[in-house]
């Protein structure tokens, strides 16, 4: 009598971590997130969150800027330090562009301003981790799509690393999806919308500063100068093209 075979497991839920101290908030999330068939564990601390993220490793995070015990900038960096690929989308009452800018500089991929829609939020989580799954599918392909050059910038999907002139650079989710799409495009005006769409999982209807501030922190790891840009050119009133 042979032996019984065992069920196929199912594949594993994607976990999403919530830094959030506002408690409505931090419910509707779990439910929203949870219909769509995620796990959901959440902090509304700082430090606790940080933990968190070291010992249960989440897919992605959800991190609130102003919690009660430490800030969110300090929360993203400690994050990356033992975390450098996963997705962080930070949470902001604040609209001042110097506060976003500041948050993506500490090692944010995202940023939403509240009050944001929650159906919204669930559509980028989703294109997030619609895009990992294709792009970890295509990396059994040939080497040569292993990394993409960019002027003196090269530029390693698989390691979200950017190498030039002998420094490297740690690349964000968002700056290598956004890398790929306009060497896919090489030559070609892509436009706002289109990118916001593709990569961030949501129609035009969003702010566009997103695009536009990843263009900046990518301009500053590639180009010889960010007044004069040679390689990831602005099409004025339309979008951004990378130079063939």
């Amino acid at each position: 009598m042979s032996a019984p075979v065992a069920p196929p497991q199912a594949a594993a839920r994607r976990r999403v971590l919530i830094i959030e101290d506002e408690p409505d908030l931090v419910r509707g999330l779990r439910d929203a997130l949870e219909f769509e068939g995620f796990d959901t564990i959440s902090s509304g601390l700082g430090r606790e969150g940080v933990e968190l993220a070291r010992a249960r490793a989440p897919d992605l995070v959800l991190l609130d800027l102003m919690l009660p015990d430490v800030n969110g900038f300090a929360v993203c960096e400690q994050i990356r330090q033992t975390s450098p690929l996963v997705p962080i989308i930070m949470l902001t009452a604040r609209s001042q562009e110097s506060d976003k800018i500041r948050g993506l500089e500490s090692g944010a991929d995202d940023y939403v301003t509240k009050p944001f829609s929650i159906g919204e939020l669930v559509a980028r989580i989703g294109a997030i981790f619609r895009r990992l799954q294709r792009s970890g599918a295509s990396q059994g392909g040939a080497a040569a799509s292993d990394e993409i050059r960019v002027g003196a910038a090269v530029v390693y999907p698989k390691r979200h690393e950017l190498v030039r002139k002998g420094k490297t650079y740690a690349l964000s989710f968002y700056e290598v999806e956004l890398v790929r799409l306009l060497a896919e495009r090489a030559g070609e005006p892509v436009a706002r919308d289109e990118i916001l769409e593709k990569i961030w999982g949501v129609s035009g209807h969003a702010s566009t500063r997103s695009v536009d501030n990843f263009i900046v922190k990518l301009r500053k790891k590639i180009e010889q100068s960010l007044d004069k840009p040679e390689h990831i050119l602005t099409v004025y009133g339309f979008g951004y093209k990378l130079a063939p």
